[in-house]
């Protein structure tokens, strides 16, 4: 048996992460990388996926790629995961985490009585068609090498449960007001459903499959907005995006070999209130 500080370790490994480029996706990669992985950094955004490979590279050394996918086109994910199996031989680990809140934030946060098809299309083939289409191909690939690997999906804290509407009164983001539209609790309670149904299929490939499910973190909202979420957590605060990483390293590790079809939070004690 390994001891228990060679199952956290990442080395040799080769690992995707979609929405790579992103506030949390940039965590995610620098603790994958910390720990030994080989990343191959995936976002929408090619300039951003390039930048956040070339810190890796420089902070940890190793070979850290940056890859363009368009997550919701079929063409686009099979191009990355063929790129990532060249460029590192097989694939590993899968971070399963590209989403997307849409160009048109005021579309984005519409009323629901008010909600156009076009935008709930638009979150859904991110959301979870490209999770679906992401987990087909590398997992497809993980299935056919015979050699296992783990696939960690992203949720949200309101794929799992229903946002607090009074939170956004007085709130903003980035410059407006804000919510959590139906679309996006939708599309993150899909992935939970999605995670259950590829654990069991995959089980006897050997490859596990959890869900993260973080809570909220600080990124660009005001004051108000802060105190109003902190006042409905346990722990009174917001997490911060490293507080999320933890939970990744676990499941793409050996420490958690016998974990599978799971979904961990990490909300500071929100969904036990």
């Amino acid at each position: 048996m390994k001891s228990f500080s060679e199952m956290w370790s990442l080395k040799g490994k080769a690992a995707v992460v979609t929405g790579g480029g992103g506030i949390l996706g940039q965590n995610f990669c620098g603790g994958l990388a910390e720990c030994g992985a080989r990343v191959a950094v995936v976002d929408v955004n090619e300039t951003a996926a390039q930048e956040a490979a070339a810190t890796l590279n420089q902070k940890f050394g190793g070979v850290h790629i940056g890859l363009a996918c368009d997550v919701s086109s079929p063409e686009s994910v099979a191009q990355m995961t063929a790129r990532a199996v060249e460029e590192f031989g097989t694939i590993d680990i899968l971070h399963n985490n590209a989403a997307t809140k849409a160009r048109d934030l005021k579309a984005f946060f519409a009323p629901f009585e008010e909600y156009s098809l076009e935008m709930w299309r638009e979150i859904m083939a991110v959301n979870i068609d490209g999770m679906f289409l992401v987990a087909q191909a590398v997992g497809g690939h993980m299935a056919q090498s015979g050699k296992g690997g783990s696939i960690i999906q992203t949720s949200s804290i309101y794929g799992i449960m229903a946002p607090d509407a009074r939170v956004y009164e007085g709130s903003d983001y980035l410059g407006g007001p804000i919510n959590t539209p139906a679309v996006y609790s939708a599309s993150k309670a899909a992935v939970v459903g999605l995670t259950k149904y590829l654990a069991t299929y995959w089980a006897g490939a050997g490859i596990r499959v959890n869900t993260l499910t973080p809570g909220g973190c600080r990124s660009g909202q005001n004051d108000e907005f802060l105190r109003r979420y902190s006042a409905r957590v346990p722990m009174a605060r917001m997490g911060e995006p490293h507080e999320m990483v933890g939970a990744l390293l676990y499941l793409a590790s050996d420490a958690s070999s016998y974990v599978t079809g799971q979904n961990i939070i990490v909300d500071g004690g929100l969904d036990a209130w």
